[in-house]
């Protein structure tokens, strides 16, 4: 279930995977409020406040957006495609979580509007220090746009 307002929302179908990325960033801040969408229509109607998200319209955007390249029902591209097409979501911070560094697949992530692509490493450890570089960087160091910024606080994160 997903909350009504996060932090960060992991769009994301594989459980593991989705494990595999909750831990670090509870680690990197036990309070950062964390969703999970298990598809890119579940994402979609989170972030667009539409169908069973309605009660979200004009609710806080997540300060990140984690999303998987590969999803079932909606895409990672065409999750990122929509949003950026939303004068509501167009700003949203998104961090598209790639298998491997495939140059077309990356040249349309950035091409559709990216802020950042970042290969899912197969090791753990590196995967776990991956995970917490982005959280720290995206949660804790950038600015949020001026509109989002008003809505929420100042996000610090751990070190």
């Amino acid at each position: 279930m997903l909350p009504d307002e996060a932090d960060v929302l992991l769009v994301q179908d594989n459980p593991l995977e989705v494990e595999l990325t909750l831990r670090p960033l509870r680690d990197l801040d036990p309070a950062c409020r964390i969703g999970v969408a298990r598809d890119g229509e579940e994402a979609l109607d989170y972030l667009l406040g539409r169908g069973a998200f309605r009660h979200r319209l004009g609710a806080p955007l997540p300060r990140l957006v984690l999303l998987d390249l590969k999803l079932p029902r909606v895409d990672g591209v065409e999750v990122l495609r929509a949003l950026r097409a939303s004068p509501r979501a167009s700003a949203a911070p998104v961090v598209m979580l790639v298998p491997v560094s495939e140059p077309r697949e990356l040249a349309q992530c950035y091409q559709v509007g990216a802020n950042s692509c970042v290969q899912k490493p197969v090791d753990f450890d590196a995967f776990y220090e991956t995970i917490q570089t982005v959280g720290r960087y995206w949660l804790g160091q950038n600015l949020a746009p001026p509109a989002a910024a008003g809505q929420r606080g100042s996000g610090a994160v751990g070190r």
